[in-house]
């Protein structure tokens, strides 16, 4: 197959190659009318002409390109959404995402560090699946953007989600609704999630504002699954009457799954003896339970928007403090008044 040139667009546009390739190459000419601009592009489009993406990126040194290095979210559907913002800004802006997922293999991430390097991207964000505070690793271009993530010395343009105030926000649905014997059902302190002091954080703020003594019987810790909230709702749930909650503020989705297992095995119902909120807004299953779940939601998709356009230049950040992207409570039907009859 015979490669159509700059020459062919020339011939069939009547004008000279120094004129299609400005036109082509975006260089701005006042002495290019733009009736000839107009006239190159439909020659270009009618030919089949295709820049010589290589031969352009060393005039312009640009690749169009940029690189995401990431754990696991392109395999993860629940963090997935977070390559969807980013991809859908750089598509705009007329850019492709290099996505390389290490799978937390030090050795891949190194080697996906040094091929981006090589193919002279244009800019670069490292990626997390869930938030976390990373170490920054060796070779990182000190102007890539962070994403889900914040890095131990301050130093770099960084999101994450605002964690302390989406808790804030889950438990004043609880309050609102009438509720005072509130639990919280947290993540076990091994697993060291900075989401889980920061919600914890939100959770007491919320209590002291509405004049609620903290009863440490009503934090109750486990693994972040659906098991784990299953079996913490279900202690929490055999404590005196008077003493038991009226409303669970669970960590996750998951958790706020077995919390509604826990319930309905005791012949409680959702609502109407047990109100619970979740976090995530977590595919598949906040929307899916019975009845659909009230949430906090991660903002995977606007934080993988804002990450982009600062990779890319189309928005300042200060590499002083990550950007706190907000958590928008959804509202579902898994909240009600206390009843008077079960602890309220």
């Amino acid at each position: 197959m015979t490669r159509v040139r700059m020459s062919d667009v020339a011939a069939r546009a009547g004008v000279s190659t120094a004129t299609v390739s400005m036109v082509l190459n975006g260089v701005n000419s006042t002495r290019i009318s733009p009736q000839t601009q107009q006239r190159v592009r439909d020659a270009a489009e009618a030919v089949g002409y295709k820049p010589n993406s290589v031969a352009r990126s060393l005039r312009t040194q640009q690749t169009r390109m940029v690189g995401l290095i990431s754990d696991t979210i392109a395999s993860t559907p629940f963090a997935g959404r977070m390559l969807a913002g980013a991809n859908d800004v750089a598509r705009e802006q007329g850019h492709l995402v290099i996505l390389v997922d290490t799978e937390h293999d030090a050795a891949a991430e190194r080697q996906a560090l040094h091929a981006l390097s090589g193919q002279q991207v244009d800019a670069m964000i490292y990626a997390c699946m869930w938030h976390q505070v990373v170490e920054v690793p060796d070779g990182l271009p000190a102007d890539a953007v962070l994403l889900d993530c914040a890095p131990i010395t301050a130093d770099r343009a960084a999101v994450v989600p605002d964690e302390r105030a989406g808790g804030i926000a889950a438990v004043r649905e609880l309050v609102a609704a009438g509720h005072r014997r509130i639990a919280f059902l947290d993540a076990e302190e091994r697993f060291g999630l900075v989401a889980s002091r920061l919600r914890h954080e939100g959770y007491l703020e919320v209590l002291a504002e509405a004049g609620i003594e903290p009863d440490s019987a009503l934090h109750a810790r486990a693994e972040p699954v659906a098991g784990g909230g299953r079996d913490a709702a279900g202690r929490l749930l055999e404590l005196p009457a008077g003493r038991r909650p009226t409303a669970m503020f669970c960590f996750n989705d998951r958790m706020a799954m077995g919390a509604y297992a826990a319930a309905h095995h005791r012949g409680l119902s959702v609502p109407g003896d047990l109100s619970v909120v979740g976090y995530d807004d977590q595919q598949l299953v906040a929307a899916e339970l019975d009845p659909p779940l009230t949430t906090i939601a991660l903002p995977h998709y606007e934080m993988g928007r804002w990450a982009m356009e600062v990779a890319l230049g189309l928005r300042p950040a200060d590499p002083a403090e990550p950007h706190l992207m907000p958590c928008p409570v959804i509202r579902r039907a898994s909240v009600g008044p206390p009843p008077a009859a079960f602890g309220g």
